[in-house]
């Protein structure tokens, strides 16, 4: 697609709406043409997007509020019943329940949180308080992890416990039908077929759809973890079935917590690892820096990019300054209009500072700052 602009008050502004496209020159009127409909349109300004109201957020918010309530009651039936039937396959399960528990808080935060407005001493927003609350989370998920580890260690080693296997039979077995409760709940709030207007993978860059379509990524994120929960408690209800019928096989519970607690550990890792990237201010995963660098030297005019940086502020919402030294006949303000372009729609990047400055190659070639990673 070329690089779309309009003006306004002999200012370039990128006018970048679904099927409306927008070129003028200076000092001209920006005419609009407009062939879509008004379903899903953004509207993109100086800086910023602005999707017009639609009900899809708050249906989604609906949605995560209700699966939460559903995982909250049985993750606490879970705890009761493990307790009651002696059985840490039951508690690993609520353990990994509380992942999925923490997975729609995060969701849910991250689709409020998007609705608050910056302060002057918060003034990128509270974006980072979704990612401060999930490390937290993560951290004492493990923790309980580890304390149902060293019991089954110890269970293995001893062999003197009981357990009640027609209580866990009732507790696993409604477990299940919860999931697929929770499960039936998230598809209906999918998208399905031709929702999906952008692909996913990136070739090196972001599509964009990470920032345009955040609910959609929470939904299905959940979705997933509700699918995984739901393997697990068939796993422990086989489990049940197996003690009940042969009790000498009881040693099948401990087996079966040592599953579940490494399926946790490897769902969370990678959420601790966006969540660390995302503090540590790193490159985000869609984000190649190479490609971002290259893209912006090949703009017409630009001799040299310096102070590259690009992080994330949230896991859905990407940030990027940088300086253009741009040749003397160059004229800035369409370099700086053709790099906010490029931006945004091959990199979904849309918070950016963009500085356009003369060459200097005697002073920017010498200097070891100027040139960044490589």
């Amino acid at each position: 697609m070329p690089d779309l602009y309009g003006c306004r008050d002999n200012r370039w502004l990128l006018i970048q709406q679904p099927g409306h496209y927008v070129r003028c020159d200076r000092g001209e009127s920006a005419s609009l043409l407009c062939d879509t409909s008004e379903d899903d349109q953004e509207e993109t300004f100086h800086c910023h997007v602005r999707k017009k109201s639609c009900s899809s957020s708050k249906t989604a918010l609906r949605q995560l509020v209700a699966s939460s309530l559903i995982c909250l009651t049985f993750m606490v039936a879970e705890i009761i019943g493990g307790y009651l039937s002696n059985s840490l396959a039951i508690m690993s399960d609520a353990a990994h329940m509380c992942t999925d528990l923490v997975s729609f808080l995060m969701s849910i935060f991250a689709v409020w949180i998007a609705q608050k407005s910056p302060t002057r001493r918060m003034s990128f927003g509270f974006f980072r308080a979704e990612i401060l609350g999930a490390v937290a989370s993560i951290l004492f998920i493990w923790i309980l992890t580890g304390i149902l580890v060293y019991s089954a260690i110890r269970r293995i080693q001893h062999s003197d416990y009981d357990i009640d296997a027609d209580v866990m039979l009732i507790v696993s077995g409604s477990s299940v039908v919860m999931n697929i409760v929770m499960g039936l709940i998230l598809h209906g709030c999918c998208p399905v077929g031709g929702a999906q207007r952008y692909h996913h993978h990136s070739h090196g860059m972001s599509s964009g759809s990470s920032q345009r379509e955040p609910t959609n990524v929470n939904i299905r994120a959940a979705l997933i973890h509700v699918l995984g929960d739901l393997l697990q408690s068939i796993g422990v209800l086989i489990a049940a079935y197996i003690i009940k019928y042969k009790p000498q096989y009881k040693i099948a519970d401990p087996v079966c917590t040592f599953v579940f607690s490494a399926l946790v550990m490897c769902t969370t890792i990678p959420i601790m690892r966006d969540a660390v990237i995302v503090l540590m201010e790193g490159c985000p995963r869609d984000v190649s820096y190479a490609s971002l660098k290259s893209a912006l030297q090949s703009i017409k005019g630009v001799r040299m990019t310096h102070s590259l940086h690009v992080w994330t502020l949230t896991l859905h919402n990407n940030a990027l300054s940088v300086h253009l030294a741009v040749a003397e006949e160059a004229d800035q303000s369409v370099v700086l209009a053709a790099a906010q372009s490029m931006l945004r729609s091959k990199f979904g990047i849309f918070n950016t500072t963009v500085q356009v400055e003369k060459y200097v190659p005697s002073d920017m070639l010498s200097c070891e700052l100027c040139r960044g990673p490589s």
